[in-house]
């Protein structure tokens, strides 16, 4: 079901509510907790990746990053713009604060 000639036919109706419950259906069979995150998690880094480097290294250039990623997460308040302070650089400028 890879050609989009196919997304409004019943097969792939019927293909896409296998895969939606594909997860839940074998882990409740098996009788465990299990998600495959990282095959999601390899394939979005890889196509937003690729996505991304047509503009950044296109004519848009940096644009095409904060156009299309930067303020997406800003817009959605994801935590990972202030990556710095994931990182623990904070802390300094919070010492330094604090002892002055």
């Amino acid at each position: 079901l890879m050609s989009p000639e196919l997304d409004n036919t019943e097969l792939a109706r019927e293909a896409d509510l296998l895969v939606q419950n594909f997860q839940k259906d074998g882990a409740r069979e098996a009788g465990i907790f299990h998600h495959l995150i990282t095959l999601p998690t390899y394939h979005t880094a890889a196509l937003s990746t690729d996505i991304l480097s047509e503009g950044y290294f296109g004519e848009l250039g940096m644009l095409a990053y904060v156009r299309d990623v930067q303020r997406q997460e800003i817009r959605r308040e994801q935590a990972s713009v202030k990556h710095q302070d994931l990182a623990g650089s904070n802390i300094g400028d919070t010492h330094k604060e604090y002892f002055s």
